[in-house]
């Protein structure tokens, strides 16, 4: 963590104890992933994209900066999901475990940050209780461009059924995520924007079985989802038989976050 034990994170303008944690979800050939970077340090570290606050941010301002910067697209679908804020809940034991895999940094011994400089160091700044404020964003994962920062030795896609393990509780936060995603499906319909723009009620069945691990019939499939009445149709798809043709459909765009 080169930034982090040389820049000062104490000294910056963040609002102390508070981060943002972001599960960003695509979608791809009845898949669903998250987009997880690898830090690139010795061992195995795996984490969620993550930031912290201005004094002077929006906190959902801050979370569309951090989408955005991994991503490289700004009109990805966020939603604030969960607040994680146990007690016991700080980076020490992850930190740590970084410090002594990469001798370079104190020469692997945790005690040389502690209390290094006057007043509070990156060390016990870091490795004090953080309250992380839970984002998902459904996004179409054919527009993704992963983008890796100055930690990252990786930046890629996993299947949600094996993610790699990650740091801290991420793997619960992921989760958490996911439960919230599958308990507001009919509810909020977001989960139509980890589609293409243009999409046809079958790939919306199948977004749905993959999504709940079940099947539909797809006559009372494609009538509870028009009657949900968050679809606009477009013309019919073209596959060279036009009586066979399926209709087109998109989010109208005002919906589109």
């Amino acid at each position: 963590m080169t930034n982090m034990l040389t820049q000062r994170l104490s000294e910056q303008n963040y609002i102390q104890q508070l981060s943002i944690d972001c599960v960003i979800f695509g979608y791809r050939a009845r898949q669903l992933s998250v987009l997880v970077p690898k830090l690139r340090f010795k061992s195995d570290f795996w984490a969620l994209p993550s930031g912290f606050i201005d004094q002077d941010e929006d906190i959902d301002v801050a979370a569309q900066r951090i989408l955005r910067e991994r991503t490289g697209i700004d009109d990805n679908y966020l939603a604030q999901f969960h607040v994680t804020g146990k007690a016991s809940r700080n980076g020490k034991a992850f930190l740590d475990e970084l410090i002594r895999s990469n001798p370079e940094f104190g020469d692997g011994n945790p005690a040389v940050f502690q209390n290094q400089q006057p007043g509070l160091s990156d060390y016990d700044w870091f490795t004090r209780r953080f309250v992380s404020i839970g984002y998902y964003a459904l996004v179409d994962i054919n527009r993704v461009v992963p983008r890796k920062n100055e930690l990252d030795q990786s930046m890629e896609w996993y299947d949600i059924k094996a993610l790699p393990p990650l740091i801290m509780d991420h793997t619960a936060i992921v989760a958490k995520a996911f439960e919230t995603l599958r308990l507001t499906l009919d509810q909020k319909g977001d989960a139509f924007n980890l589609l293409p723009e243009t999409f046809t009620m079958k790939e919306v069945q199948e977004l749905y079985e993959t999504l709940l691990a079940k099947s539909f019939a797809r006559n009372n499939f494609q009538k509870k989802i028009l009657d949900m009445n968050v679809l606009e149709r477009l013309e019919k798809k073209y596959t060279g038989a036009a009586n066979k043709a399926p209709y087109l459909y998109r989010l109208p765009k005002e919906t589109i976050q």
